[in-house]
């Protein structure tokens, strides 16, 4: 197989707080998708030219986390913050208000092999912070199908992708309160796959 380029992308892992618990919102990828098939997944998606937002929504560490183990022509944070919101916005029809805290709290890239490649970035988001109701899907492009919002005690029923487990698990620690060492990076850009905290 032909090398793959490796773009950049970010996601959104969208939290609900109520009386039933925390859930997460998570949608299913087509069964003819050429990456991930049928795999429930965060929104999100390849970065873009003129993607952009205000840096003031994330903390001053999340952004020196995001700068970290660049390669070059990498996005800036600004970009990827812009690809973020705007993804969830085509994928789901919700959106965030632009004062919305987002926390950078994973990075993967894609292992070779696999007919696309991202340098994925992914935001923790609370859904107290959409500036429409949480549950009209109205305007969602159909990229993902089955929309919903899924209890966090039951995201491992679901078919998901290794790393959107691995995602998950990471924010159950989160929202149990434990700290975070440095944000976990699964970089597979080079011949060996390398785990790395990026502090």
């Amino acid at each position: 197989m032909p090398d793959v380029p490796i773009r950049a992308a970010a996601s959104v892992v969208l939290v609900r707080h109520g009386a039933a618990g925390t859930r997460v919102l998570m949608g299913q990828r087509g069964a003819a998708a050429v990456f991930m098939p049928s795999k429930f997944v965060f929104p999100g998606g390849r970065a873009d030219h003129g993607d952009l937002a205000d840096i003031a929504a994330l903390s001053t560490t999340c952004l020196n986390r995001l700068t970290r183990h660049l390669p070059d022509a990498a996005p800036d944070p600004a970009a990827l913050l812009g690809c973020a919101h705007r993804e969830l916005r085509e994928e789901t029809g919700l959106g965030l208000a632009p004062t919305a805290r987002l926390r950078f709290i994973f990075r993967a890239i894609t292992p070779p092999g696999s007919p696309r490649r991202f340098d994925a970035r992914f935001f923790l988001a609370d859904g107290s912070d959409l500036t429409c109701p949480p549950d009209d899907f109205s305007a969602a492009e159909d990229e993902l199908s089955h929309l919903h919002w899924v209890p966090l005690a039951e995201t491992r029923r679901l078919d998901l992708p290794f790393i959107t487990e691995i995602v998950l698990a990471e924010v159950r620690a989160l929202l149990a309160g434990h700290e975070q060492p440095g944000v976990p990076f699964f970089d597979n850009s080079g011949p060996v796959p390398t785990f790395r905290r990026l502090v």
